[in-house]
């Protein structure tokens, strides 16, 4: 992975774990995930004139991803409800480069070198201490750790098709505008099937905020989206999830979350496998 390509998911993951620190302290869970999501739509029509449409060969991967994000907002919305950004964030992101990994091998034939599955390794080590022994409550609940897990199952599936589907387009940011497009107003859709329309309205009053998270959620996976065209998506999916030191210090500083000898040692499990996985 070369160091523009490093930085630049570094960046990305800073994003990420920004936006999400906004689902957490918004309104209720699902209001603030439609709400940032709603707003990631908004922005990808106001530039939707700008990119061209996607080839016919991107538009069964935009199909399966939006369905993916779009359980991937409900199912991370069940977790956020009970337990911490600390403890939920970590394993819902820690168990997808696991995943994405082994699907990555065996179905799209790509191999980090031995240096890349070491720091792949360690992150994902790293991650599960972070989300074990560091929050609040020293274990994770039953019902946190089955819609994180959940969580990291959605991640790891639009992880791969949207790596696909953005080298099949060949135009990444065609691919990232119509993803947000179809992801921002169809999960606008599932609230107003869930809440009614007058849900709308609540977003409304919100808006300032909703776009500020729209921008980073649609900055940080737009990165992510064109990192994977240029190294191993296994390498670039491990990388982003640095995005939980991030997390971290926002839960810590913002969130008031405590911050236990555990955590310390897993950042620095976290620190050693993004070194390896840039040299990887």
């Amino acid at each position: 992975m070369t160091t523009p390509v490093f930085l630049a998911v570094l960046a990305g993951a800073l994003m990420h774990a920004s936006w999400n620190a906004l689902v957490k302290v918004g309104l209720d869970r699902l209001l603030s995930m439609s709400l940032i999501q709603g707003a990631c739509g908004v922005l990808a029509l106001a530039s939707v004139a700008f990119v061209p449409l996607p080839v016919a060969a991107a538009w069964p991967w935009l199909a399966v991803s939006t369905v993916l994000h779009i359980g991937y907002n409900v199912f991370l919305v069940r977790a956020y409800r009970v337990g911490d950004l600390g403890q939920v964030y970590p394993i819902a992101r820690g168990c997808a480069p696991l995943l994405v990994t082994l699907i990555g091998v065996f179905a799209l034939a790509e191999h980090p070198t031995w240096l890349g599955y070491l720091g792949i390794g360690v992150l994902i080590l790293g991650i599960f201490c972070m989300a074990f022994r560091g929050g609040r409550h020293q274990r994770l609940g039953r019902a946190s750790l089955v819609n994180a897990l959940l969580t990291s199952v959605f991640i790891a599936g639009y992880t791969l098709a949207d790596g696909s589907g953005a080298r099949a387009n060949g135009d990444v940011a065609s691919y990232v505008i119509w993803l947000f497009l179809l992801d921002g107003f169809g999960m606008l859709a599932v609230l107003v099937a869930l809440r009614g329309v007058g849900a709308l309205s609540q977003l409304a009053r919100h808006w300032p905020i909703g776009l500020v998270g729209g921008a980073l959620s649609l900055g940080a996976y737009g990165i992510t989206i064109w990192a994977m065209t240029q190294a191993p998506i296994a390498l670039v999916a491990a990388l982003r999830e640095t995005s939980v030191l991030f997390a971290i210090a926002i839960g810590i500083v913002w969130l008031k979350e405590p911050l236990r000898r555990e955590r310390i040692l897993a950042g620095g499990l976290i620190l050693g496998g993004v070194i390896l996985t840039h040299w990887g």
